[in-house]
C-alpha cells in the first residue's frame, strides 16, 4: 500500500482515486516487487508492527490483512512465523505469487468480514490498508457498518488474549475517532499509537487491539511509542536504521543471512512442508550467479 509520509495531505489519496481493486492493478502492482522506495518503507513498518504485535513465541501464526504483493509477509516469515494473507486486488496477490511468497494468500474483501473460524491466528497485522474502509465506494457502501463487520470478524478470528497492529494513514481526526469507537464497540481493548507525534514526516499511526484477557497472563499494557522523549521537535533518531545498514545483509529469526545457500534450503524445505512443488536441491542450489552486463 501506499507511503505517506503525513496523514492529513491535500495531495489526492488513492482511497479517492479508484476502489483498491482497480487502483492496484497492472503497473501499480508491479511496482511493489520492483520499486526499492517502497520495499524499504513497508519493511519497516512490518518490522515495527511485528514489535508491537510481541507474539510470544516463534511459529504463531499471523493473519496479514491487506497483504498485497506479499512484502510484509515476508518479514513474518524472516521472524520465524506462519502467516496467511488476504488482499481484495488479485492483480497484487498474482505478484505475491510470483514472487513466490511462504504464506498462503487468498482473495477478500475485509469489509464484508474475515472468513477464519474463531481462535485461528496468534496475531494480526495490517500495513496501510484499512483507511480504505472508511471510503464509500457506491451507495450501498456504508464505512460504518464495514468497519464494524470487519472489526466483528477479526476478534473472532483472533484466540483470547491476541493482538492486532493496524498501520494505517487516517485523514483526520473524525475518522480516527470513528475507526477507534468501531474496535472498541466490537470487543476490543487497546488504542491507538503514534510513533514520532512530534514529527512531520515520520509520524506514523498504529491501532494496537487486544481480544481479551489470556487466563493466568499479565494485564495487556499499551506499548510505548517511538520518539516521544528526548527528541526536538520535527526531528527523528534514524541512529537504528545506519546500524541495521552496517550489518550488512538481513537474516532471519534464526541468524541465517538472506540468500545464502543455507537459507535457500530452509526456505525449500519449508515449502515443501507446505505441500508446494519445489525443485531438488543440486550443488547450484543457492549459488549466486555472475552479474550480466
Amino acid at each position: 500500500s501506499p507511503a505517506f509520509t503525513t496523514p492529513f495531505l491535500t495531495m489526492s489519496r488513492p482511497e479517492h482515486v479508484a476502489p483498491p481493486e482497480m487502483f492496484y492493478a497492472g503497473e501499480e502492482a508491479k511496482k511493489y516487487a520492483t520499486n526499492s522506495r517502497m520495499r524499504e518503507i513497508q519493511t519497516t513498518l512490518t518490522e515495527r508492527a511485528l514489535e508491537l504485535l510481541a507474539l510470544p513465541q516463534e511459529n504463531s501464526l499471523v493473519l496479514d490483512i491487506g497483504c498485497g504483493s506479499g512484502l510484509s509477509g515476508e518479514c513474518i516469515t524472516e521472524a520465524g512465523h506462519c502467516w496467511i494473507g488476504c488482499d481484495i486486488s488479485q492483480d497484487m496477490l498474482a505478484v505475491a505469487k510470483d514472487m513466490e511468497v511462504e504464506g498462503d494468500i487468498m482473495v477478500n474483501d475485509m469489509g464484508q468480514g474475515l472468513p477464519f473460524r474463531p481462535a485461528c491466528f496468534d496475531g494480526a497485522i495490517s500495513i496501510s490498508a484499512i483507511q480504505w474502509l472508511c471510503n464509500a465506494e457506491g451507495s450501498l457502501s456504508n464505512p460504518y457498518r464495514r468497519l464494524l463487520t470487519f472489526f466483528t470478524s477479526l476478534h473472532h478470528s483472533l484466540i483470547r488474549g491476541g493482538r492486532a497492529v493496524l498501520q494505517w494513514y487516517p485523514e483526520n481526526t473524525q475518522q480516527m475517532e470513528l475507526v477507534t469507537t468501531c474496535a472498541m464497540r466490537c470487543g476490543f481493548g487497546g488504542g491507538l499509537l503514534v510513533d514520532y507525534p512530534h514529527s512531520t514526516r515520520a509520524k506514523k499511526y498504529f491501532l494496537v487491539l487486544f481480544a481479551g484477557q489470556r487466563e493466568g497472563a499479565q494485564p495487556h499494557q499499551m506499548p510505548k511509542a517511538m520518539g516521544q522523549e528526548g527528541e526536538k521537535k520535527g526531528t527523528v533518531d534514524f541512529a537504528s536504521k545506519r546500524n541495521r545498514d552496517k550489518r550488512g545483509a538481513r537474516s532471519d529469526s534464526r541468524g541465517v543471512q538472506k540468500h545464502s545457500k543455507e537459507w535457500v534450503k530452509n526456505k525449500k524445505q519449508r515449502q515443501r512442508a507446505q505441500g508446494k512443488e519445489v525443485p531438488e536441491d543440486s550443488k547450484y542450489t543457492g549459488r549466486k550467479r555472475r552479474p550480466k552486463f
